[in-house]
């Protein structure tokens, strides 16, 4: 099993720089790297495969497409929070574009939650399967 890196107390300086400059939100390159390893499951053979990604001004896109306006969006956190969909729930609890679209809405703009939530979901995720992420490479 692989350690989860919160077992360690100081940030890396990179990630301190990071966050500096972009808070906890995707930037393009953070963006990139997290969709990069997304994958979902191929109902017709049961096999992980990799998504290919959707870029942010093909999100903004679909979204106006269907009417939706965000209220709290940074950088890249909306690109981010649909392709997420795209790989883990779209065919399943998401059943199309449309609804997918509304769950990037949800997610964002939940009253009681934090336009962050979805950079700190994907730092978590990393942490607790003993992914570093190369922070240098971010900036």
């Amino acid at each position: 099993m692989k350690t989860s890196l919160d077992t360690y107390d100081v940030l890396p300086e990179g990630m301190r720089a990071y966050i500096r400059h972009y808070g906890f939100n995707f930037n393009r390159k953070a963006f990139d790297e997290a969709v990069r390893t997304m994958k979902r499951m191929n109902p017709s053979n049961g096999k992980k495969e990799k998504i290919i990604p959707v870029p942010k001004e093909k999100v903004t896109e679909i979204l106006a497409s269907h009417g939706v306006v965000l209220e709290h969006d940074t950088l890249y956190n909306a690109a981010y929070v649909y392709n997420m969909g795209m790989a883990d729930c779209l065919g399943s609890s998401i059943p199309d574009e449309l609804h997918l679209a509304k769950h990037v809405k949800d997610v964002l703009d939940d009253p009681d939650g934090s336009e962050e939530l979805p950079f700190r979901y994907w730092l978590q995720k990393r942490v607790a399967l003993g992914q570093p992420i190369e922070w240098e490479d971010m900036i």
